[in-house]
């Protein structure tokens, strides 16, 4: 691996359509050192991982509004760039390792803030 996906100073796209649930994520991740993108949906996802190619991370909740979910943004965007590292997060669903591409990683909400910040390091490691 190479350094930026090492380091605490990681890029993560957090896509959750939920304002309060949205910032608790960003505040998180952001004070963990990380760098967050928002989107509220796939589609603004899609636009967000085009517009930052030093993405590093998807972490996106599985429900949500719009044609795709999160368990199918996860698929296009390890379609798209195989290099970023897929977390999937959801309070209604339970996914096991074959419903995610590469090795993604399942949260089941509600997620503590160092059960969250655990997973990304393990991701990125």
């Amino acid at each position: 691996m190479n350094a930026p996906f090492s380091s605490p100073a990681a890029v993560v796209l957090l896509v959750e359509d939920e304002p309060l649930v949205r910032m608790l994520g960003t505040d998180v991740l952001e004070d963990a050192g990380y760098r967050v993108v928002e989107a509220i949906d796939a589609a603004q996802a899609l636009v967000q991982l085009d517009a930052h190619p030093e993405v590093a991370v998807l972490f996106t909740d599985v429900q949500m509004p719009g044609e795709l979910d999160g368990v199918q943004l996860a698929r296009i965007v390890h379609h798209r760039r195989p290099d970023v590292r897929l977390v999937v997060a959801s309070g209604r669903t339970r996914l096991s390792a074959g419903d995610l591409p590469d090795h993604g990683r399942f949260v089941p909400k509600p997620y503590r803030p160092d059960e969250l910040i655990e997973v990304m390091r393990d991701v990125l490691s």
